[in-house]
């Protein structure tokens, strides 16, 4: 059998955290292996001198002396090979694209937890985005605000971009197309995070019609 993946939770509140964690260990294939309080406890058990072996951290927002959002930023640093999850009582669109510029593979709202939280980490695990509907209404409503102001939509991506989006559009992994283009595959997570962003869109299919709009791929 493949191993649970292995979690890092971290939230100020111990109830939320008791919650989130029954939520996480009833499922066999995730278990929680450390708790944190805020931001830099999770940094301190994620990449101290004995760093706790986990796959995903899941962040809370708002947190004494680090934030979750600040703790995704330094972890996506140290520990690029770690997911990030994002987990918020806030449906604050600054939230979200800060979430995402932190190398966040997802965005969850609390209020949503039993519904999303365990999808989500399933997503993150595969290399995968994910994000609520009301963010994906966002990110849409955002790519339609730049379109009206005169920016052409089409013409947002850099050449890195539009080189990730092309093989994620003829179906390569994460993992294949970090080989191709020598980096990391949290790089490419990371530019696969800021596609969906920029574009308004919000999976695979969706990203896939885009390149064949665009004359990416063929179809």
């Amino acid at each position: 059998m493949t191993r649970p993946t292995r979690i890092l939770l971290a939230d100020d509140h111990a109830l939320v955290r008791r919650g989130v964690r029954l939520i996480l260990d009833g499922e066999p294939d995730l278990e929680v292996v450390a708790e944190a309080g805020d931001g830099a406890e999770a940094i301190e058990l994620l990449s101290g001198p004995a760093p706790v072996a986990a796959d995903l951290a899941v962040l809370d927002v708002a947190m004494p002396r680090m934030t979750g959002l600040q703790a995704a930023r330094e972890l996506s640093r140290t520990r690029p090979e770690l997911r990030i999850l994002i987990l918020t009582m806030h449906d604050n669109e600054q939230y979200l694209f800060e979430a995402l510029k932190a190398g966040a593979a997802g965005y969850v709202l609390k209020s949503l937890a039993d519904r999303d939280l365990i999808t989500a980490c399933r997503a993150a695990m595969r290399g995968e985005p994910f994000l609520y509907p009301g963010a994906v209404t966002t990110l849409i409503r955002t790519y339609l605000d730049q379109a009206g102001a005169g920016r052409d939509p089409d013409t947002v991506l850099t050449p890195r971009e539009e080189e990730i989006l092309k093989l994620v559009a003829e179906g390569h992994s994460s993992k294949e197309i970090a080989a191709t283009l020598v980096i990391s595959v949290k790089t490419v997570e990371r530019h696969r995070a800021n596609i969906l962003a920029k574009l308004g869109l919000k999976d695979r299919l969706e990203l896939l019609r885009y390149a064949i709009r665009t004359g990416l791929i063929e179809p």
